[in-house]
């Protein structure tokens, strides 16, 4: 049996762990998991770990899942992958079609990545080509909202606005303009969210005015930025920036990859608004953290500026495992349990618990902005360390809690499936690590 340090010492001597540095590694041990179970992860030698983030947003109804297992093996014996140019299958067209009936109206087509980040390069790409494609090729630029985040690779760099991701590739990003967030954290003191929202609106409507000859879309994270730390926003603003990109005819792009599939308490974060964008990006959760999958969904309109006699007016954009048959039914497996186990009614209820519970961290004296929308809580710690987040990272596993600071922001995303047990043992002990920590 593989112990805890001969794990590490391969991990350490053969992988490049993802958005690390690897010296951190020396004083910082890798956490080696063996196996999952519900909201639980388990360490070789059989520590458990409740994982609040699931496991970077991904994992909505627990780890090995009895119904996404089935669902997989099944498919696994029936067709395990084949190339979607040229060909098609059932899994594939069963999501699209149900991802149709569920997405706000108008969004009719699905086109497929492996991803977060190709879905953002894709409706990048999609949405210049669609201007070249109607004749307005000078409609090439892009918007979105400072302190972004749509992924890292170069074009979805060149939409984010998080120094830590962007700075190093400076030279190869194209560099695009950003507007205000409405980030309510950043209102006057009494300004409402909303008025604070309305007030960023204005930005949005003075760019578009001076700019959107130029602009091909707005790119945004409805209602929550989650890499700028949970910045949460009142859903007015989703509604202006419909009516201002209709206006000045820009395409409005919604990344829902960390939002939708019912984090934010409705399926997608976009209905809160009652609005419908131009593309829907989609990915995380789509899958249950099961399987690499992305699905960039548009409208009608869009799509016929594409369908032509002519190969260069297509859109040319693929990857080998685009559409997987494996990865569609975990999605379709997904869908099932949400309308099957009524998940956002469901969740209503758990959030409505947490919040209750959740009093003695919201008034703790060390915390402040305490936020909440769907199933996701963020706040943030006020403490004399400079390594804050490293620190509550490592009291977080002596304490049974995956807890993955932002700087000083802690949040919690957890898989649906967690109970009234594990949330009060989740306040309970993150109580007690401020505390260490303050």
């Amino acid at each position: 049996m593989t112990s805890n340090h001969d794990l590490l010492a391969r991990s350490l001597s053969s992988v490049w762990h993802p958005c690390t540095q690897m010296k951190r590694h020396e004083t910082l041990p890798l956490v080696p998991i063996a196996r999952g179970e519900g909201v639980w992860l388990f360490d070789v030698d059989g520590k458990r770990y409740l994982d609040t983030v699931s496991s970077w947003w991904v994992n909505l109804f627990g780890h090995c899942n009895p119904r996404i297992n089935a669902a997989i093996t099944h498919q696994l014996g029936k067709l395990e992958h084949v190339m979607l140019a040229g060909f098609t299958h059932e899994p594939v067209v069963q999501l699209s079609e149900r991802l149709r009936d569920l997405a706000p109206t108008g969004l009719g087509h699905c086109f497929y990545g492996s991803d977060g980040a190709s879905a953002t390069e894709i409706a990048l790409k999609m949405s210049a080509h669609y201007w070249r494609n109607t004749g307005k090729p000078q409609k090439c630029e892009f918007i979105s909202l400072q302190n972004s985040y749509h992924g890292e690779t170069l074009g979805a760099l060149s939409v984010t606005d998080v120094a830590l991701f962007r700075d190093a590739y400076g030279a190869l990003i194209k560099q695009n303009a950003t507007v205000p967030c409405p980030n309510w954290r950043e209102a006057d003191a009494g300004e409402s969210a909303e008025a604070y929202a309305l007030r960023c609106i204005t930005a949005l409507e003075t760019h578009l005015k001076a700019h959107h000859q130029h602009i091909a879309a707005f790119i945004i994270e409805p209602l929550v930025q989650g890499a700028a730390g949970m910045a949460m926003y009142h859903p007015t603003y989703l509604l202006r920036a419909r009516e201002l990109c209709s206006q000045y005819d820009v395409h409005l792009i919604a990344d829902e990859i960390a939002v939708g599939m019912g984090r934010t308490g409705t399926m997608f974060a976009c209905e809160q608004a009652n609005i419908s964008p131009d593309f829907l990006l989609i990915s995380k959760g789509i899958t249950g953290g099961y399987l690499p999958l992305s699905i960039v969904m548009t409208t009608d309109h869009i799509y016929q500026a594409f369908y032509d006699d002519k190969t260069s007016r297509g859109f040319l954009h693929s990857h080998s495992y685009t559409g997987n048959p494996l990865a569609c039914r975990a999605a379709l497996a997904t869908l099932d349990i949400f309308e099957q186990d009524d998940v956002l009614n469901t969740n209503r209820d758990k959030t409505a618990f947490f919040n209750r519970i959740a009093a003695p961290l919201r008034d703790h004296p060390k915390v402040k902005n305490f936020r909440n929308m769907g199933m996701i809580w963020a706040f943030e710690v006020n403490s004399p360390h400079t390594d804050f987040a490293q620190r509550c990272f490592t009291l977080g596993l002596q304490h049974e809690l995956l807890l993955r600071p932002m700087g000083n922001t802690v949040y919690f995303m957890p898989p649906y499936v967690i109970t009234e047990k594990d949330m009060q043992m989740l306040v309970e002990r993150t109580l007690t690590i401020i505390e260490s920590l303050s």
